[in-house]
């Protein structure tokens, strides 16, 4: 939309290059990233080499059969199409709130999909015919007509509009959903892209509007000229008019780093304050640099703080490590500070932040917004939110609770850089989202609009209990199951955990699972293992790299609580994650197959010993370890699902399901591995969606197809005798 919703790492322009994290990578070098001396030396090791060739015919033919394998085995059940249409019913119902974003003028803004709108449209209307539920609303661009003028699969990756007026935007389209896109500038007056206009072909690309009529520009300018991870690590000055080639470097970040980009900050009115340029050696390092009339500043905080809003003069910081100040100053990782950026600039070596916000052991901070006049925290307690609007006066600070509701997951979606308002969402397992405007100034909160219930509730409730990991460590998890519910291990349960990067997993409402599950009788458990952010930095950090056994091990620890408790049986039992959590499937498939009855494993992470090799997967060595490393590298080859099936062993039969498109986790993950288990005669299920990026769906019809494979596989597998 037109406002920065939920910053997370720097203040308007400077966040827009870390929300663009993932996606800077060209198609030229998707094409280059197997030259054919590489692919020659890898298949002497490894004869399924070749299904890393993207949109290789011979890697594709072995995709589509085993996509007709899959559907026809699953289709023909008369549950796969009962589950497709509830699923597209609840996805495409109009009855749906439609997710508001602060605009300029007192007006909303909304991306909206639904049977007429596969694609979706970006829509605004006025805020008081919003909130009474009567909006009429004025299409902004419709992906729809879009993609059948210019003939193209176009998904609608956001809009980057330039303040103050913010009516001219640069919208990004995904051709079928992958990180890489084309960058095009729009005029929201007329409705139209700017004839002549700034207009950047596909890549992954970091873009940032330095004022009306220039551009800075992060992505493969040379072929080739990325950095390992296959991101921009180059920053060219593009002003209107000029070619491409033409453009001008001011920054380059060096080779070996993760990323690096060019960026502005500016203040909540919009108005420019300095350039800043940044690197980040690693996934979860940092180096900010701010431009200043004598050169770039940087200031002495860990690598691994970010820098989360600019308010009042004020740069405020997020801390993922402990640190200490020049005079003394200890700071707990998972803090929030904050000092004056201007007399930092003159000092930097002696800055002397304050806390303005201390976590305790089992809080975490989820997401800093910006309104007008106070900045405002998205907290977890105990996998519980809470809301707190801070405030700056006097050379102090202090906050009050947004009066949100309690035990609940609350969520921030958009704050208003024009007033104090905000708007958040409170949902869980059973609770259909309830949308909120609050106000940071004075605490209070309206409700808007609740979204009908999608499934029947009566009879569920939902438990938080703990379960004893390995190592001693108690694990949180819900349980979400029927009031009468037998304890004899007969219960149909899914246990869902992603485990990685610092995400949480919290309550919220699905109507999908709901639907196809829990109105079905099974039980549904999200598990809050390490290396999520559920307790802050210290509960990620206990997992990174050659520690993630004990991710693994907090799994296990969940799947055998449940089953001592005789709410299922490995019979009974299947699991499901994606992405970081897909790899957490392939290793539970692999080192428990004995827990297990189900495993659905999507866009996954699955060949942990060149992962570094594929796309973006170079990114994430931080996170997982170097494969070349003698250390990381032998624990890698211990848990790496692709080299650890093992004949004479019985497997549960897997799902796998990635897209063709997926540009971020290489979909020659699932490929390999299930290609392995056909030769190995073990059996197994897969589907490749031909376009959906990481999502593994690039539309609501796609995403109910993609609901019905997964959930008829879970109750043939878990359900039926």
């Amino acid at each position: 939309m037109t406002k920065t919703e939920l910053l997370s790492g720097a203040h308007k322009g400077a966040f827009l290059g870390l929300c663009m994290l993932m996606g800077v990578l060209s198609p030229a070098t998707v094409r280059a990233e197997m030259t054919t001396q590489n692919t020659i030396a890898a298949e002497a090791s490894d004869p399924r080499q070749y299904l890393e060739e993207v949109e290789g015919e011979k890697a594709l033919d072995w995709v589509r059969a085993q996509n007709d394998r899959t559907l026809t085995q699953l289709m023909k059940d008369p549950r796969f199409e009962k589950n497709r249409e509830a699923v597209l019913k609840i996805v495409e119902a109009k009855d749906r709130i439609a997710s508001p974003g602060f605009a300029k003028g007192g007006k909303v803004d909304n991306f909206w999909q639904d049977t007429d709108h596969v694609r979706g449209i970006w829509r605004r209307t006025d805020w008081s015919a919003y909130a009474a539920d009567k909006p009429v609303w004025e299409t902004i661009l419709d992906i729809d007509a879009l993609s059948k003028a210019e003939d193209k699969n176009w998904v609608y990756k956001g809009s980057n509009c330039l303040p103050p007026d913010e009516t001219r935007c640069l919208i990004s389209l995904s051709n079928g959903g992958k990180d890489a896109v084309t960058v095009r500038e729009y005029d929201t007056v007329t409705k139209s892209f700017v004839n002549g206009g700034f207009d950047l072909p596909e890549g992954k690309q970091v873009v940032v509007w330095k004022d009306k009529d220039t551009l800075y520009v992060s992505r493969e300018w040379t072929p080739g000229e990325v950095t390992p991870s296959g991101y921009a690590y180059v920053t060219r000055e593009l002003k209107r008019g000029q070619k491409l080639d033409d453009a001008k470097e001011i920054f380059r970040g060096d080779a070996a780093d993760m990323m690096a980009y060019r960026s502005v900050l500016r203040d909540i009115d919009g108005n420019y304050v300095m350039d800043m340029q940044t690197r980040r050696p690693s996934f979860f390092e940092v180096i900010d640099q701010f431009i200043t009339s004598d050169g770039p500043v940087s200031f002495p905080l860990p690598l691994t703080s970010e820098m989360s809003a600019y308010y009042e003069g004020q740069a405020v910081y997020s801390l993922k490590d402990d640190w200490t100040s020049a005079k003394g100053t200890k700071f707990t990782s998972g803090s929030v500070i904050a000092f004056d950026l201007k007399a930092g600039l003159k000092d930097p070596k002696n800055i002397e932040p304050v806390a303005v916000f201390t976590p305790d052991a089992h809080q975490s901070v989820e997401g800093i917004a910006q309104t007008k006049n106070h900045i405002v925290l998205q907290l977890l307690s105990n996998v519980t939110g809470e809301v707190r609007s801070y405030s700056y006066k006097g050379g102090a600070w202090s906050y009050k609770a947004i009066k949100l509701p309690e035990n609940a997951t609350l969520s921030v979606s958009s704050a208003d850089d024009d007033s104090d308002k905000i708007f958040a969402y409170s949902t869980g397992f059973i609770q259909p989202s309830t949308l909120y405007r609050a106000d940071a100034g004075t605490g209070e909160a309206e409700k808007i609009k609740s979204s009908p219930a999608r499934f029947n509730a009566e009879g569920l409730k939902v438990d938080q209990r703990w379960a004893t990991s390995k190592d001693g460590t108690k694990v949180p998890y819900f349980v979400v199951a029927r009031q009468d519910t037998k304890l004899d291990g007969n219960t149909p349960t899914l246990l869902y955990a992603y485990g990685g990067f610092e995400i949480a997993m919290t309550p919220s409402y699905s109507g999908g699972m709901g639907k196809l599950w829990l109105e079905n009788g099974g039980a549904y458990v999200l598990a809050n293992i390490r290396g999520g952010g559920e307790f802050g930095p210290q509960w990620h950090e206990a997992g990174l790299k050659t520690n993630r056994q004990r991710i693994f091990d907090d799994f296990q620890a969940v799947a055998e609580d449940i089953i001592a408790a005789k709410l299922t049986s490995p019979r009974r039992l299947g699991i499901m994650g994606g992405s970081n959590g897909g790899l957490l499937m392939g290793v539970q498939l692999t080192q428990r197959p004995d827990l297990w009855n189900a495993v659905v494993i999507q866009v996954p992470l699955l060949d942990m010993m060149r992962y570094h090799t594929l796309l973006a997967g170079a990114s994430w060595m931080g996170e997982y370890g170097d494969p070349a490393d003698p250390v990381e590298g032998a624990f890698l080859k211990s848990i790496s699902p692709y080299h650890n099936l093992k004949t004479g062993v019985k497997y549960p039969e897997p799902l796998f399901v990635t897209s063709t498109k997926d540009d971020r986790v290489h979909p020659g993950h699932a490929r390999k591995m299930a290609a392995k288990m056909q030769e190995m005669g073990l059996p197994f299920l897969y589907y490749e969606n031909i376009d959906g990026g990481h999502a593994a769906a690039a539309n609501l019809r796609e995403t109910a197809k993609r609901n019905a494979i997964e959930y008829t596989y879970l109750m043939q597998k878990l359900m039926d005798k």
